[in-house]
């Protein structure tokens, strides 16, 4: 679907458009969703169309997560699990169980009509999951999700992603790049409908750690923020629940970046911004999808799960699982290092808040407090989380004092801000 397919109807408060046989209304089209830019929801749309074809490879024929911006980036926004009641009869939902023992009925995308329907809830970014609709228990995607420390250059990203490749073709395996259309990287990989969520994520654990073996200095597969250096490989992506944006979604930075599948001879050349509502619909006329063939390549994870029985003969075991899902058999212990009995690492915790924005400012009045400690820091040693609730995110700012010397940490103080985020996760 070209941008050119797409026919005005109607053009007052809204514009109908109608994409292969449905009218689709956007509201509000001319209402701005990035400032510095000046795009509009119009826009959005638009540019979602015109990659229709590589973003339905993505995260078509799944169920999606839907993050909206309804005040554009610069305002609050959400994640909504459940497809709006008040919907087209043609918008295709099917309903998904959840770890917690909850279901919501989630939209799944078959068509531009849907993708451009999304786009006017302010939906930037598509967060499938990793199965389809035909059979919710059996995942089709083990996805390598590299995300950096503060402070690691982009070039170590790259050299990360080589690595990961070097290794997933040795256990038979093909992966498939993008941009994550933020900090870090994406690499997909098809396999077959043969494993559960479980296997998917030990498989892909038993990967992070190979890759952190063949690469120490620049890879780490450990889970909690004040253990790790360089480039995190994170296999908790593969948790049951758990999503990332898909290739081509529109990522809320200033200048609209979007998520690019890369073919591996473009990945030690390319920057993420390269990659733009502007730059890609140009880049996907010209070149078309990156991972058209993708669906051709589904591998098996059994050598990667022989691996990860050889670890658990050598003594490595679970690793922690993200903090909402109930603890697991074999987990380690689900307390982070810092408060352990002997900690390995002084961490303290600066504030919480509802806004990044408003909590980074409690951590610069702590810094201004505490001046001397605040030059022995390294930029890996302030860990900002983004805490996930049920409906929307909430941001908290640690310090990781170990690079300070001893006579220098202070104390834990009162959290500053101290917003009342608790109630959302």
């Amino acid at each position: 679907m070209s941008k050119s397919d797409a026919k005005p109807a109607k053009r007052d408060e809204r514009e109908v458009l109608v994409i292969d046989g449905h009218e689709v209304a956007i509201s509000n089209p001319r209402k701005v969703l990035f400032p510095d830019t000046g795009y509009t929801k119009l826009d959005l749309v638009h540019y979602y169309l015109s990659v229709s074809e590589g973003a339905l490879r993505g995260a078509g024929g799944r169920p999606n997560v839907m993050v909206r911006y309804p005040n554009g980036i610069a305002g609050d926004f959400f994640y909504q699990k459940r497809a709006p009641a008040s919907r087209p009869p043609w918008i295709e939902v099917v309903s998904l169980k959840f770890p917690s023992g909850r279901s919501a009925e989630e939209v799944v995308p078959r068509d531009a009509a849907t993708l451009a329907w999304l786009a006017n809830l302010a939906c930037l970014e598509l967060h499938p999951h990793p199965v389809r609709t035909d059979d919710l228990d059996h995942p089709d995607e083990l996805r390598v999700d590299l995300d950096p420390v503060p402070g690691v250059p982009w070039s170590q990203v790259r050299e990360v992603a080589r690595v990961t490749n070097e290794t997933l073709r040795e256990f038979g395996l093909t992966g498939w790049p993008k941009t994550s259309g933020s900090r870090g990287m994406h690499i997909n990989v098809r396999i077959e409908r043969r494993w559960t969520f479980d296997e998917v994520r030990r498989a892909a654990l038993a990967l992070a750690r190979e890759v952190e073996r063949r690469a120490p200095s620049l890879a780490t597969s450990k889970w909690w923020k004040e253990e790790r250096h360089g480039v995190f490989v994170d296999y908790n992506q593969n948790a049951k629940d758990r999503t990332v944006a898909s290739a081509y979604s529109v990522r809320p930075t200033p200048d609209a970046r979007v998520s690019a599948p890369l073919t591996w001879d473009e990945v030690s050349d390319c920057e993420p911004a390269d990659f733009t509502m502007t730059t890609m619909p140009k880049r996907f006329a010209s070149l078309g999808d990156r991972h058209e063939a993708i669906d051709s390549h589904a591998g098996s994870l059994e050598s990667l799960l022989e691996l990860s029985a050889r670890h658990e003969r050598d003594g490595f075991g679970d690793a922690p699982w993200p903090p909402h899902y109930r603890k697991q058999r074999g987990e380690p212990p689900r307390v982070q290092p810092s408060k352990r009995r002997v900690p390995k690492h002084p961490l303290i915790e600066i504030g919480r808040a509802q806004k990044k924005e408003d909590a980074l400012a409690g951590l610069e009045r702590w810094k201004q407090r505490h001046p001397e400690t605040a030059a022995h820091l390294e930029p890996a040693d302030v860990l900002v989380d983004a805490m996930r609730g049920r409906s929307s995110t909430w941001t908290r700012i640690r310090v990781n004092l170990k690079n300070v010397p001893e006579e220098l940490r202070p104390d834990q103080e009162p959290l500053d801000p101290d917003a009342n985020t608790l109630s959302n996760s």
